[in-house]
């Protein structure tokens, strides 16, 4: 069974220092711990990109550039969106990470349904998908001695407009959506906060 933690809007640089601290207690012996919370504006650049794809408006919104050690290309996290972080030692689940980020897609797929919202993946690309053309939510992870860090980014009732500051995960051709676009009404982040932590601690015991 793994522990959920609600972090809150926490600033970026501040969640991946408790990150890093949570990972070495799970490492040392702590139960896996699931983070649930939402960030202000920031975009991250992961191990695979590059600032190529962050465009010339993010430094006119003063939106903060960080690079960090997850997999993936450039995304953004603003308030309104999901973040998850799935701190888990994977030995006591499978000791496979293409295994791991399917069971988190498959974790996401499953809580936008809840909504009624028809998600799924795209063949050669990480994340969760509407009709194959609009991201719904981006996936990075980390693993260090078999646990994990960074996670996911659900976007739920969040600014899609500040998008537009970056080349989202380097890919041109396709849109990207959030939960209360695909609604066509709001969707708050509390509810959907509470479904995806049920379908996580069902998943993962």
């Amino acid at each position: 069974m793994i522990e959920i933690e609600h972090w809150g809007l926490i600033g970026y640089d501040e969640a991946w220092k408790r990150q890093k601290e949570l990972q070495a207690e799970v490492q040392s012996g702590r139960r896996s711990t699931l983070v649930l919370c939402e960030h202000p504006s920031v975009i991250t650049i992961g191990r695979n990109g590059g600032t190529h794809n962050v465009l010339t408006g993010a430094a006119q919104r003063g939106i903060p550039v960080v690079p960090v050690n997850r997999g993936g290309d450039v995304t953004l996290h603003n308030p309104g969106q999901l973040v998850g972080y799935p701190i888990f030692r994977l030995t006591d689940f499978r000791e496979d990470l293409h295994w791991f980020l399917r069971e988190i897609e498959s974790c996401i797929i499953e809580t936008i349904a809840a909504f009624g919202i028809g998600g799924g993946r795209v063949e050669g690309l990480t994340g969760v998908w509407i009709e194959s053309e609009r991201k719904i939510c981006a996936i990075g992870i980390h693993c260090s001695r078999w646990v994990t860090s960074h996670g996911f980014a659900l976007n739920v009732d969040n600014d899609l407009g500040e998008f537009s500051t970056i080349i989202p995960c380097g890919i041109t051709d396709k849109d990207v959506t959030s939960m209360s676009r695909e609604r066509g009404s709001r969707v708050t982040l509390a509810e959907v906060q509470e479904k995806c932590e049920k379908i996580f601690a069902k998943k993962f015991v």
